[in-house]
């Protein structure tokens, strides 16, 4: 280990240089604490001796600056027998501990000892700490993958019993991905946007199912009963997605619109996030271009003509754009079938990965 003896008394910085040596230490020495500083700044030590009272800069002036620039070094300050209170007070501003002099050799050698074992202690502990946070850090971000993930099995599951919706989840994921890289949205908001699209549906375990599968038209009370789904939605995911606001917001509000005549806030364009309109917009054209119980599937021309329809009213037009952009050649786009969804779905996972 490494040590500095910062004193004015040559002979007896040399007293402590020989006796720390001996001891294994690899010692330099200061005549004051502007000249350790300067050591110090040169190459950093494991402990420091200061006396306390010496010319141009003390042990007293000396000390905040270690404590400050070189907080890992153990500091022992050196004083006369008269001048013990400002060694206390020494001890009070982190130096770990003090010599009186005159000094015994095993007194120096107990005191370096013990103040070595209270760095030590000091250095573990922070790291205990900062590796604990880490840990319950990574175990959260686990807990939160595991809890979408079950979801995720959740949701695909209650799609899986409506052959009106099933794989209608991934195919929403997968059109928003492909929509929002077109836009040159970000790679941050990607994960959270395939997430939120994702799961966007979730409140509808929370419908009854007499009118989610209702063959005719809704009436007012059904359709506001089926709109619940974002508000129920949000609360399932809440509970540990509290921290990922953007995916809560796209389940809570992606039957929003533009002009503020959506559900369930009445937001307008401005107060809805670019991962909130995409979403919107995909879910229109997917929720249009299959079967429902109450109609079949619309023509796909049909469609982009509705989608254009409401661009500016219902939808953002730069998200209509950017989806015809992606997917105006109706020819290519894919058919409703498994296959297809499980397709897309590993397209947007490997878009995500790039």
């Amino acid at each position: 280990m490494s040590c500095l003896v910062v004193d004015d008394e040559p002979h007896l910085r040399s007293i402590l240089v020989r006796l720390l040596t001996e001891q294994g230490f690899v010692c330099r020495q200061a005549g004051n604490g502007r000249e350790a500083l300067r050591e110090l700044e040169r190459e950093p030590a494991d402990l420091v001796i200061s006396d306390i009272r010496m010319p141009e800069m003390d042990g007293i002036q000396l000390l905040p600056e270690l404590r400050q620039r070189w907080p890992d070094t153990a500091v022992v300050m050196v004083t006369a027998v008269s001048d013990v209170r400002s060694a206390i007070w020494c001890l009070t501003q982190g130096a770990l501990d003090y010599v009186a002099k005159p000094f015994q050799v095993e007194d120096v050698q107990a005191r370096v000892r013990q103040a070595l074992e209270k760095r030590r202690l000091i250095l573990e502990n922070r790291d205990y700490q900062q590796n604990l946070e880490q840990k319950v850090e990574a175990q959260a971000r686990r807990i939160e993958e595991l809890f979408v993930v079950a979801v995720q099995s959740l949701a695909h599951a209650l799609e899986a019993k409506d052959p009106y919706t099933r794989g209608h989840s991934a195919r929403v994921a997968a059109y928003a991905i492909t929509v929002a890289r077109t836009l040159g949205v970000e790679d941050g908001v990607l994960e959270d946007l395939r997430i939120g699209a994702e799961l966007h549906d979730i409140g509808k375990i929370g419908v009854r199912e007499s009118v989610l599968n209702k063959p005719a038209k809704l009436s007012d009370e059904e359709y506001l009963h089926i709109m619940e789904h974002t508000v129920i939605g949000e609360k399932i995911l809440m509970p540990l997605l509290k921290d990922r606001p953007r995916i809560l917001q796209i389940v809570r509000s992606h039957h929003e619109r533009i002009d503020g005549a959506g559900l369930p806030d009445g937001l307008k364009s401005g107060d809805l996030p670019l991962a909130v309109r995409i979403v919107t917009v995909v879910d229109a054209f997917d929720a249009m271009t299959t079967g429902r119980a109450y109609r079949p599937p619309l023509p796909r021309e049909a469609v982009f003509d509705e989608l254009r329809a409401e661009s500016g009213r219902q939808f953002d037009p730069a998200v209509v754009a950017a989806f015809e952009r992606a997917f105006g050649n109706v020819a290519l786009l894919p058919i409703a079938t498994p296959i297809a969804v499980e397709a897309l779905h590993d397209a947007a996972v490997a878009a995500l990965s790039r």
